[in-house]
Formats: C-alpha cells, sequence, structure tokens
C-alpha cells in the first residue's frame, strides 16, 4: 500500500490518479479530512482525516504500508501552520513512524536550492527534513521541485480573469524557474517504481524561466480576457512583513519569500537537469495556462 501525506492540493491531483491508475491500493491522509475530487478517485483509494502531530494517528495511517509520499506542506494554502510546524517538524515526526512501522520506500517532495542557509523559512525547514530522511536508514528519494506552475498561474491570473485585474508582488520581472504539478507527479511515480533512484535526490525545474508578468500574459492570451496588473512596490513588502512579523508570522513568510522570488536569481537551466531523465516529458507553461484557463474565453468558466 502507498500512503500520501498531503495529496489534496495541487500535486495530489495528479499524483492520486496516477498511481491509483496501477492498481495498488492508495491511503491519502490530510489534516482537512476528505479531498474536494475523492468522490471521483477509483475504489482502490482510501480517503483518511490525520494530523501530523499525533504520533497514534501516524501509526494508524501507515498499518499496513510499504510506501509513503510526503507532499505536506504548511507554507500558504488554508488554515498553514507554518513551514517549520509541518515541512520540518511533521516530516521529521512521519519519518519516524515509518521506521517505527516498517516502511521500506520513502519518496519526500523538498524543493529546489533547499538549505542551511537560505533566507527563505521554507527551504531550511524542508532542508532539516532531508538531513532527518537521509540518516533515517529507510530506502528514499527526495524529489526537489521548483516553483509550482499551477500555484502561481492561479495566484497571479485567477484574479486577472474573474475580476479583471491582478496584483503582483514586486516588479514582476525577475525571472524565476516554475514546472507543472504533472511532470513533479511523474517523477514521484518514477521514484516509487524504480530501485535504481534511491537514494538520491533529484532536481526537478521545468523547462522554462518566466517573471511573473508572463505568467499574467500567458493568462491573458490563454482567457482571450486582458486585465490591469498592479504591482506591490518591493519598499511596501518590506513594510509590512515588518509589521506582520510577531502577530502573522505567516503572512510575513509569504510576504519575505515573495521580495526574495523578485531579487534573488530563481532561474534554472531546466533542460539540463531534465535530460536525465527523457522518458518524462516537460510541459510548457502556455500549455498548464490553456488546461486552466481557456475554457473561460468562450464563457463556460474557469478550465
Amino acid at each position: 500500500m502507498i500512503a500520501i501525506f498531503g495529496g489534496t492540493g495541487n500535486l495530489g491531483r495528479e499524483l492520486v490518479p496516477l498511481l491509483a491508475a496501477q492498481g495498488s491500493p492508495i491511503r491519502v491522509i490530510s489534516r482537512h479530512g476528505r479531498a474536494p475530487d475523492a468522490r471521483s478517485w477509483p475504489a482502490n483509494v482510501q480517503d483518511v482525516a490525520g494530523d501530523l502531530r499525533d504520533r497514534a494517528v501516524l501509526d494508524a495511517a501507515l498499518d499496513g504500508v510499504d510506501t509513503v509520499v510526503s507532499a505536506i506542506s504548511g507554507f500558504g494554502g488554508r488554515d498553514p501552520l507554518g513551514s517549520r510546524a509541518v515541512d520540518r517538524d511533521g516530516n521529521i515526526a512521519l519519518i519516524e513512524a515509518a521506521q517505527r512501522r516498517g516502511v521500506t520506500t520513502f519518496v519526500m517532495l523538498s524543493i529546489h536550492d533547499a538549505g542551511p542557509r537560505h533566507p527563505i523559512a521554507l527551504f531550511r525547514d524542508k532542508w532539516a527534513a532531508e538531513e532527518a530522511l537521509r540518516s533515517s536508514g529507510l530506502s528514499w528519494t527526495i524529489i526537489r521541485p521548483t516553483a509550482y506552475l499551477e500555484a502561481w498561474l492561479e495566484l497571479v491570473g485567477g484574479p486577472l480573469v474573474e475580476t479583471g485585474r491582478t496584483r503582483i508582488f514586486g516588479t514582476g520581472r525577475n525571472p524565476v524557474n516554475f514546472v507543472s504539478v504533472v511532470d513533479v507527479a511523474r517523477f514521484v511515480q518514477l521514484a516509487i517504481a524504480d530501485p535504481s533512484v534511491r537514494p538520491s535526490a533529484i532536481e526537478v525545474p521545468g523547462p522554462e524561466n518566466l517573471t511573473l508578468d508572463q505568467l499574467a500574459a500567458l493568462v491573458e492570451t490563454a482567457s482571450g480576457r486582458a486585465g490591469r496588473k498592479d504591482h506591490v512596490p518591493r519598499a511596501m513588502l518590506r513594510a509590512v512583513r515588518l509589521a506582520t512579523g510577531t502577530f502573522k508570522p505567516t503572512m510575513s513568510a509569504l510576504v519575505g519569500a515573495a521580495l526574495v522570488m523578485d531579487t534573488s536569481d530563481m532561474a534554472v537551466d531546466g533542460p539540463a537537469h531534465r535530460n536525465a531523465f527523457p522518458s518524462i516529458p516537460s510541459t510548457t507553461a502556455a500549455d498548464v495556462a490553456r488546461r486552466m484557463f481557456a475554457a473561460t474565453s468562450n464563457g463556460t468558466g474557469r478550465a
């Protein structure tokens, strides 16, 4: 059995059907309970509510499980606990539970450029979890994608399509590497099926480096709707980060991450990394934008 923790987000919507189609029993564990699209899942997929902070829940969730996929994240999303509680401590608790329950294979979703001194807390917390997995004695693979394309297209393009305007943090002109969750799900599938990629950390960038302004333009092209793009100045972002640091630490972390994305080198040579895995095609941003927004161009609503 494969247990997927955090399988109800953008990645989970691609990963769960992909793995279920192979016939293996799947157990999807989420802190928020039933996934919105769980009703369409095959009969071999179980949907379970569980909190990583509860040891008894973890042990029960891993009953009969031989493979764990950790796609958990506390960075953003609804009712976030924060990356330290989820991406670091939650993953470490899950690794320890996997050791107790005799799990044989552990696949963890981390992030490209994770490291102990990265300016974004999420990257530091993912690194700490990586280190725990490396020293766990489990058979492991770490998947290190760049920024999820679907999440950022929704963030930038969703308001543009729905209201005719969107807000972009910073100048919107700094190139960032984005990868589709479609590609990431295929790498997870590979990590489960192919023992030769264990143990290893696999970098998974997308084929393109794009600015946030370019993402907005792709949405406009796909949807056939032009809109206004308001840019939040860096000075205002710095002020918000400082003002929210004490009483809204999650918001402060998000704004701080936006500043780093607008001021740091976030470009990656995608083809150089992906050439090592020719069996997994690279999905372009234009393809994802059309899938997400093309239905709006004829008045039928969001794709």
